[in-house]
């Protein structure tokens, strides 16, 4: 089988052939049919994650492919993958074929496209965890969604408005304001009118930061007094400065976003809202690539190129 693996950390994944896994006693081999690339392999890829994965390792946190072989798992069956360890320090999805415990798969009631299943888990269970478990969001209140255009900004804008909430969803350029979900008001960061109001009206419940950075300081200004701000992402860096006195007399709760926290109301949340991908209530922006082009994907994800999530189908 071919199989996409990292022999150097912070180096280009080879496409390469290898064994196809056997399982052992409480796994399950599974036929990989779409793996997402994600900014956690990026960060896994350069070495300094936490868990290090023995070198050479097959990236790859989240996929989805039906069952071949199984003790527990009907063969046939489609599942997700959704073991922490799964591209961590276990080989992960970017290949053919992989073996992961029975308990690290999760079989969906619903069956939709592979790379739906691939995808669909952490962008919706991150949203519905923030906005329900952290932010204990209420219809009528307004919230802002920094990196709105985003898998996890956009699924958190559109939970949002399903849940009666008025959302402000903040992108990096005007053009990208057309992209965004019905019903979401669009500011772009440089709108410099736009952002100047925010600032002067402070008219957020709940800010939801998807992309960190510097820029958050400002961010969590347009924050009403007393309101929250649930921060889940750095991809615009992984710092930034706060004035402690301004903070104190704002009130503002800054909330650390950490899913694996929430690992129960994760998984019911992804599953309770899986139909409405079926029937195209909820919708998810992805760019598909080959395996071949894995090498592409993690460069563009990198530089914040991909719209959505990008997929690795199979």
């Amino acid at each position: 089988m071919r199989a996409a693996r990292i022999h150097e950390w912070k180096s280009a994944p080879v496409v390469e052939e290898v064994a196809i896994p056997e399982r052992g006693i409480g796994e399950s081999l599974v036929r990989i049919e779409a793996a997402t690339v994600s900014h956690l392999d990026v960060t896994v890829q350069t070495g300094q994650f936490e868990l290090t994965p023995p070198l050479p390792y097959v990236p790859g946190c989240e996929g989805a492919g039906t069952v071949i072989e199984s003790d527990k798992h009907t063969p046939g069956t489609q599942v997700i993958f959704r073991d922490g360890a799964v591209g961590l320090d276990k080989n992960g999805t970017w290949q053919e074929y992989a073996v992961a415990p029975n308990g690290a798969l999760l079989p969906l009631d619903v069956a939709v496209d592979a790379a739906v299943a691939a995808a669909f888990f952490t962008p919706t269970a991150t949203a519905a965890v923030t906005l329900f478990e952290i932010g204990k969001l209420e219809a009528g209140q307004t919230v802002i969604v920094s990196g709105a255009s985003g898998a996890v900004g956009s699924m958190t804008a559109q939970l949002a408005l399903a849940a009666g909430a008025k959302v402000i969803g903040l992108v990096s350029r005007s053009s990208q304001i057309s992209g965004l979900p019905t019903g979401v008001l669009g500011v772009a960061l440089d709108d410099s009118v736009g952002t100047a109001a925010l600032a002067r009206t402070r008219p957020a419940d709940l800010l939801v930061d998807t992309v960190g950075g510097q820029g958050l300081r400002e961010r969590i200004d347009w924050v009403r007094f007393g309101g929250k701000a649930a921060i889940l992402g750095y991809t615009a860096g992984t710092e930034f400065t706060l004035d402690l006195p301004n903070w104190f007399f704002s009130s503002v709760a800054i909330l650390p976003v950490n899913l694996m926290a929430y690992g129960v109301a994760a998984e019911r949340y992804a599953t309770e809202l899986l139909p409405k991908f079926a029937d195209g209530s909820l919708t998810l922006a992805m760019e598909e690539f080959s395996l071949d082009e894995v090498s592409t994907a993690l460069n563009r994800l990198s530089s914040r190129q991909i719209t959505g999530r990008a997929i690795i189908r199979f």
